[in-house]
């Protein structure tokens, strides 16, 4: 469920695109414009947007509104122009090789993500960077949880709600005694299974797994494994298990203490609006309290903060 507001009656991609150019004119830029029109509009929209002012001013959006936003606001609108499978792999390879190398960003979008979408990152990182997603997780990442992505990325897991009982009794006991019943862990089989399996089926394998054994898998893994590794596997467990409810824990964690987590905050926010941000509002409320446009609103300041409370929706 998407928070995102359209408004009831629409101007047409080419309105759109004469305003933002409008809102360039002059000195300085109307950020507020750009906000208001990029901040309601979903992704089909907004590629109409860029292609009628390309073809209007023979000139890319994306470039023009580099050059006219700055900071935070600048890259939330970056990255919201893009298409949601666009921007997962513009975020991912970023991550990978940017100036920063961002492994828990990385880890966090490729291990959230279904197996369709992952299939379209993949394509979309070759054609726009000339280089495979493996080739950057390879040349990146180390140890289990270089195998736990590779085996991710290249896994083609089943994406309905049907689960084998008798699967998922046996991967339960396969998993505790590759863990919690012996001396070390056996990583190999946590990455088989945690990189083949269902959404559905790793959620009743949790669920089996505490039933048999009385402690929770997500337990086990803390135990059992530790660094981007545990980060991965817990990524996918939780996304499993209750996504809405693991984009709330990022969030608050992005929000907590001194400072914020700005790349975090744009990251979700951005990626998540038009996808499951009502889910992920409704378990923020439950867990913490205060809704997530009240946190935002109290962590962020001007434009970017007008920004992200439009994608936000209404605040409930």
């Amino acid at each position: 469920m998407a928070t995102l507001t359209i408004p009831p009656v629409l101007t047409t991609p080419r309105d759109d695109a004469i305003q933002l150019y409008r809102a360039f004119k002059g000195l300085g830029c109307d950020t507020a414009a750009v906000i208001n029109i990029l901040g309601h509009r979903n992704a089909a929209q907004r590629n109409l947007i860029q292609q009628e002012y390309r073809l209007m001013y023979s000139a890319d959006l994306s470039k023009r509104l580099s050059s006219e936003l700055s900071g935070n606001v600048k890259r939330a609108v970056l990255l919201w122009l893009h298409d949601p499978a666009t921007r997962d792999a513009t975020i991912v390879r970023q991550a990978l090789s940017g100036d920063v190398i961002d492994l828990k960003a990385a880890t966090e979008v490729l291990c959230s993500r279904t197996s369709t979408q992952i299939q379209q990152l993949k394509q979309i990182y070759y054609a726009i960077f000339g280089v495979l997603v493996e080739n950057d997780i390879e040349f990146r990442a180390s140890g289990d949880h270089k195998k736990l992505l590779l085996a991710y990325v290249r896994a083609s897991r089943y994406e309905g709600p049907e689960v084998d009982r008798f699967m998922v009794e046996k991967d339960a006991k396969a998993l505790y005694k590759a863990g919690e019943k012996r001396l070390g862990t056996d990583e190999k089989t946590f990455i088989s299974i945690f990189s083949e399996r269902s959404r559905a089926h790793m959620a009743a394998v949790s669920h089996a797994y505490h039933d048999i054994y009385g402690n929770s898998l997500e337990k086990a893994v803390k135990k059992e494994t530790s660094g981007y590794f545990e980060h991965g596997l817990l990524t996918i467990l939780r996304s499993a298990e209750n996504p809405g409810k693991y984009f709330a824990k990022v969030l608050h964690k992005a929000m907590k203490g001194l400072g914020t987590n700005d790349t975090t905050l744009i990251r979700v926010i951005v990626t998540r609006a038009e996808i499951d941000m009502q889910y992920i509002k409704a378990e923020y409320r439950k867990k913490y309290g205060k809704t997530l446009n009240d946190a935002v609103y109290s962590e962020t300041s001007g434009h970017y903060r007008t920004f992200l409370l439009s994608l936000l929706g209404l605040n409930h």
